[in-house]
């Protein structure tokens, strides 16, 4: 097994070759916990969780059980990635569980940012759990815990994520690989491991997805204007060298609409706001500076590609006073 503990003497993990002997140790210590048994874990596709399961095929192979819950809050793209990455590429046992008609159901009417987040969580462990007692004598629970989340909940700053919220009859002995790890190091883990760029250096994303994005009770042609609308901002971040320099940077669209203009129309419909942040501990946030041609570039695709947009506003505001996130 992992320590419990960082060592206060361990060495950053910052080369490929330093990566290889963290991996090597990983594997072996995965082996002896697990020996013969079978290990779930809950595959979201972001960095911790999807290191762990490249960490686990290397490791145990089919021994292991990846479930990825798609709650329909996830960006574009994404569940298919997972597939191809870890069901394709990687040959791993995948259980992809698409609920997003469940978890937009039970969203329906609710405008309080704190009991959509309950919402989202509760059922996601009710999804997680169903699928869990399907199948037979897994023994182990795998979570991406890394050393800030450990450092956080023994602070009390928040609940961790990952511990608990499981029925009695669930409960696995854990094995979490990366938990003496920070953010950065998991990234070159994961490298070297052979996952995609885009799924190591991926920007930070919430539990709670793009539901966080979407003020107001959600619906599903705004959840599916957030979605596009956040691509297009990927999109062309990424063409135009931004991505890696910026820290975070999303798309959100309020529950309010705004008179414009569409085909000499009078039309009524949402604004997208622009979200682009730089910080080093997320405790604090400055904006980024972003070049008026490529603002003027992403107002023009997103009030002409995303259905029932527009406006284009883009938000100044650093934390504080604002949160890096609108709910």
């Amino acid at each position: 097994m992992a320590p419990d503990r960082r060592p206060e003497n361990m060495v950053r993990i910052t080369t490929p070759s330093l990566a290889d002997v963290f991996i090597k140790e990983q594997l072996e210590a995965i082996k002896a916990q697990v020996g013969d048994k079978k290990v779930l874990l809950a595959l979201s596709g972001g960095v911790d969780s999807s290191v762990v399961a490249a960490l686990l095929i290397k490791a145990i192979g089919k021994q292991l059980t990846c479930v990825h819950v798609n709650h329909g809050l996830l960006r574009k793209g994404e569940p298919e990635q997972v597939i191809e990455v870890f069901q394709n590429q990687m040959k791993a046992n995948l259980v992809y569980v698409d609920a997003t008609d469940r978890f937009l159901d039970k969203l329906a009417n609710v405008t309080d940012p704190e009991t959509k987040r309950k919402i989202i969580g509760g059922e996601f462990i009710e999804v997680f759990v169903e699928e869990a007692r399907k199948l037979e004598g897994v023994s182990f629970l795998a979570q991406g815990t890394i050393w800030p989340d450990i450092l956080e909940s023994e602070k009390g700053i928040k609940a961790h994520h990952n511990a608990g919220g499981l029925p009695e009859d669930l409960k696995f002995e854990l094995v979490e690989p990366v938990k003496i790890l920070f953010k950065d190091e998991v990234r070159i883990v994961g490298k070297q491991l052979g996952l995609p760029d885009n799924m190591v250096f991926r920007q930070p994303f919430p539990g709670p997805g793009l539901g966080v994005r979407c003020p107001g009770a959600i619906t599903r042609d705004r959840l599916e204007a957030v979605r596009e609308s956040d691509a297009i901002l990927r999109e062309e971040f990424q063409k135009h060298g931004l991505a890696g320099k910026v820290w975070q940077y999303f798309t959100v669209v309020p529950d309010f609409k705004s008179t414009g203009i569409k085909d000499g129309k009078r039309s009524f419909e949402w604004s997208v706001i622009i979200r682009a942040v730089n910080t080093t501990d997320a405790m604090s946030a400055t904006v980024e500076n972003i070049p008026f041609e490529l603002m003027q570039h992403l107002v023009e695709r997103i009030t002409h590609e995303v259905k029932g947009v527009n406006r284009v506003l883009y938000d100044f505001t650093p934390k504080p006073t604002g949160t890096i996130e609108f709910e």
